[in-house]
């Protein structure tokens, strides 16, 4: 599967696009909120194993609907060394089909399934769908080490 194309600003101060990642590969992590008890786990598991990645040349972006301002935040509060990318109209979030419908205590809401696609050459060649954070960095990063 292609990557959609996209354009994104991002909480380093930078502006990424799907060309950027022509020739890298890229573990893309979607999560619905800055700064909730799960996605807070999630960025913090992706960035004790950071190192890892890099390792094995793999770089970490996160994805949520979330403002650059309200990334940076994030960044800062939680000492995050990779970027996270702001799709505040949800473009690339719905071109993953990570736009779902969600209920909670009977009430229907549209939100961003967590999901995390592996990225090589520009072409998603795994994804896992509707993750739980705990204990999945570990996941995605044993794919990476034996890719």
């Amino acid at each position: 599967m292609q990557l959609p194309k996209f354009s994104l600003p991002a909480s380093d101060g930078k502006t990424y696009t799907d060309k950027d990642w022509k020739n890298k590969k890229v573990v893309l992590y979607l999560y619905p909120k800055d700064a909730t008890p799960g996605c807070t786990l999630e960025a913090n598991d992706f960035q004790q194993l950071y190192k890892a990645f890099q390792t094995s040349e793999f770089e970490i972006f996160g994805l949520s609907k979330d403002s650059v301002t309200s990334h940076e935040k994030f960044c800062s509060a939680q000492e995050l060394e990779f970027p996270l990318l702001s799709d505040a109209e949800g473009t690339l979030i719905s071109g993953l089909s990570s736009w779902i419908e969600k209920t909670l205590m009977g009430k229907t809401y549209m939100s961003t399934d967590r999901s995390t696609f592996i990225l090589v050459n520009g072409k998603i060649v795994k994804e896992w769908r509707g993750v739980k954070p705990a204990g999945h960095a570990v996941e995605v990063l044993e794919f990476c080490q034996n890719y």
